[in-house]
This record gives C-alpha cells, structure tokens and sequence, in this order.
C-alpha cells in the first residue's frame, strides 16, 4: 500500500475511534495532498506526499517554539500530539553524525573549498540523503564545514 492509502486508512481508523486529533491532522494532509493534485495537474507520488509531510512538521516545529515563546503550554502540548502524528509517515531520520560523514565526503570528492561552493554541496548531498534528511539540519552542517 502506498503512503497515501496508509494515511486514508489511518483517517477511517481515527474517526470510527473518535479520535478528533489524528482525525484533524489527517484531514488537513489530505487537503493539502488534492490542493498540489489540482496545482500541478498530476497525481501525487510517495515522494510528493513526504514533501507536503515535511512542511506541515516545520510548521508545527516553528509554532511550538512560538508557543514555548509565548508562554502558552496548552498550545505547545497540542502541537506537540499532532507532530508526532505527522512523524509516523516520514522515512526514518538519519543522525547528525551520518550526515556530517555523508558531507565531509561530498566535500572531499568535488573538491569544494568554501563558501561559494555551498549550492553545488548541497545539491550533491541532498541527492544522496533523499527524504532521509532534514533539509536546514544538513545546510548548517554544509556551511560548518566549507568554512
């Protein structure tokens, strides 16, 4: 089954359960899953669909910090569920140290020596790391090392 039936299917288990916050979450990943359909006149691909996925965690990230910012833990508790439902259909994080190795390798082989040569590491190296990989996690570690 591809990604999008596993969501669909979590969707139907979540509202014959009554559960309003996987059902809310879900709800949301399908309509943005039919805007892009529409947008792009193409159906969507496992790839696309981790793409919509990765966005909406960054969204839910950069909110908890706002929260925590703003003193409003009741918020920072709710947006917290819905990341971790959101996790479940991303592929398995690699480390921070697996990435650093995969850099310093790229870096090696093509021979970069600064900061110029940031966009051709960071195409190589997000090639290689696919959805495995948070794209402002491996741009930090790129820039740490071309320096």
């Amino acid at each position: 089954m591809n990604l999008r039936g596993k969501i669909k299917n979590d969707l139907k288990d979540a509202m014959k359960s009554g559960d309003n916050i996987t059902r809310g979450v879900l709800r949301v990943l399908n309509s943005d899953f039919k805007n892009l359909e529409i947008d792009s006149k193409k159906e969507l691909l496992d790839d696309d669909i981790v793409k919509i996925i990765k966005k909406n965690i960054k969204s839910h990230k950069d909110s908890i910090e706002q929260y925590k910012k703003g003193n409003r833990e009741d918020l920072v508790i709710q947006e917290e569920k819905e990341l971790k439902i959101l996790e479940k259909y991303v592929p398995e994080q690699m480390s921070e140290d697996e990435i650093r190795k995969i850099v310093i390798d790229v870096i090696s082989k093509s021979e970069a020596v600064g900061a110029s040569d940031f966009g051709r590491v960071m195409g190589v190296v997000m090639k290689e790391v696919g959805n495995k990989a948070d794209g402002g996690l491996v741009g930090r570690i790129v820039k740490e090392k071309l320096k």
